[in-house]
């Protein structure tokens, strides 16, 4: 029998972190659109809305009842807005091991909402499940994604070489491919300690790979 996350939602003093909405297209068009997301994340590029619909009432959800582990919208508390999202991945009941990876819409950046999402969601993933490891990837040059890894208390572990590839813009505005490295970082239930005082500010827009196809 394959084990599953609860159909859950976390709250913070801020945000709201709850499954996907049919309501949340627009906003997610909107956010997958962006450049620095495109540059970072696999997802497909121009972004649609029927991506978007797909995502959030078929993909979003199978990842939880199939198990492979669960898909959080990311909003604000007072105003309910879409600020981003976060995924738990490529889940191991056995290990009790996953993957995190996130996106933040760009007017959300600077406000230190991707490491507050992340580090609830680790909290919870620990404290409430009893999972023993979290692992995060950044590309090379992902100076942000690596920026939420250390103030959610990460720990780098090593670069897999050559293991991801990004997208860059062109001289005539279009999108290229570049092979590049990922650093993978780790995070323990005992790692935990200190990390909210850390994750008060931060800009970080996207990490990891998540498949928004």
């Amino acid at each position: 029998m394959t084990s599953t996350f609860p159909d859950i939602s976390i709250s913070t003093d801020r945000l709201v972190m709850r499954p996907f909405e049919e309501a949340d297209v627009p906003a997610l068009t909107e956010m997958m659109n962006d450049e620095l997301v495109t540059a970072w994340t696999a997802a497909p590029h121009p972004y649609t809305a029927a991506d978007a619909r797909d995502w959030a009432v078929r993909r979003a959800p199978a990842e939880r009842a199939d198990g492979r582990g669960i898909v959080f919208a990311v909003t604000e508390f007072l105003t309910q807005r879409l600020v981003g999202t976060v995924q738990l991945r490529n889940t191991d009941w056995t290990m009790l091991a996953t993957e995190i990876s996130y996106a933040t819409a760009p007017w959300a950046r600077g406000e230190g909402y991707a490491s507050e999402s992340v580090l609830a969601v680790a909290q919870w993933l620990f404290r409430d499940q009893r999972f023993e490891r979290l692992e995060l990837r950044t590309a090379a040059d992902n100076a942000a994604g690596q920026q939420v890894a250390q103030k959610t208390g990460c720990i780098s572990e090593g670069v897999l070489r050559n293991a991801w590839i990004a997208r860059t813009r062109t001289e005539d505005g279009g999108w290229a491919r570049i092979r590049t490295d990922l650093l993978v970082w780790s995070l323990l239930p005992e790692d935990l300690e200190g990390a909210h005082d850390e994750a008060a500010d931060d800009s970080g827009y996207a990490a990891a790979y998540p498949d928004w196809s």
